[in-house]
């Protein structure tokens, strides 16, 4: 199997994962995946398809360099950005649209070690990120698995209008991001919107959007009992750093698998 046939079957599995309904993370047309086929192109969700029953007709290969593009010049209106991601869409004569969100999927795969890209509205995550103190309640880490498969702290965007906008604002947070901790972000929480997932495997992707399903859960639970009680920052680096937590952590993501 060629890497192209193998990174389309494992990108359908991802969604289909992602968009099963009893997971609540997506439902209906809710949400985007995305792979990385090399250095030239990838592979995106197609405007209006489903994740749950998402096929090979629903996904698009896309050019890396005509949609980085987009994100450098001027702001552009909405029918030069429909315009130019489908010219940007490859071996797709009168196929469908990319996402309008294929945009951050390019710049999101373009970092070191980024395969792929899983971008839901889980019903979990969003009572959160539509709250008025969405930031402050996710600020800290609430238990050892949190830390482990979603990162030591999320990447934070108020709501963006998707596209171009959203974009540039998830380059610009990202950039801020790796300069603070050293390192790509495996997660961004979007104000009003939802989850993204940055992996360099599928399993990656989906351990930390099931954990932040849970820990968006356990926060909501701990306000049953008084509220959170946040990990302290020096137990925050010793779990994130300790030997046999990062075994786990690659055991999780599937780079352990023979």
């Amino acid at each position: 199997m060629s890497n192209k046939e193998q990174t389309m079957q494992q990108l359908i599995a991802m969604s289909h994962w992602l968009g099963e309904e009893s997971r609540g993370f997506a439902i209906l047309g809710e949400g985007n995946t995305s792979g990385k086929i090399g250095d030239d192109s990838f592979y995106v969700k197609a405007s209006g398809a489903q994740l749950s029953n998402i096929s090979e007709r629903g996904i698009v290969e896309v050019s890396f360099s005509k949609v980085l593009d987009m994100l450098d010049g001027p702001a552009l209106t909405d029918a030069e950005i429909k315009a130019r991601l489908k010219a940007a869409t490859l071996n797709n004569d009168g196929g469908p649209a990319p996402s309008i969100e294929t945009l951050f999927h390019a710049y999101l795969l373009s970092l070191p070690g980024v395969n792929f890209i899983g971008h839901t509205h889980p019903i979990s995550v969003n009572s959160i990120t539509c709250s008025s103190g969405w930031k402050q309640f996710t600020s800290g880490r609430l238990f050892p698995d949190e830390i482990v498969c979603c990162g030591i702290a999320p990447v934070y965007i108020d709501y963006t209008d998707p596209g171009v906008t959203l974009a540039r604002t998830i380059k610009e947070s990202v950039e801020s991001y790796v300069k603070q901790y050293g390192e790509r972000p495996k997660s961004v929480l979007m104000q009003n919107h939802g989850l993204i997932a940055v992996g360099g495997t599928v399993s990656e992707v989906q351990s930390i959007t099931a954990m932040w399903d849970k820990t968006a859960k356990v926060l909501a639970g701990t306000f049953q009992f008084g509220g959170p009680n946040y990990m302290t920052a020096e137990a925050v680096d010793r779990i994130y750093t300790r030997p046999d937590e990062l075994d786990r952590k690659k055991l999780i993501e599937g780079l352990n698998r023979e």
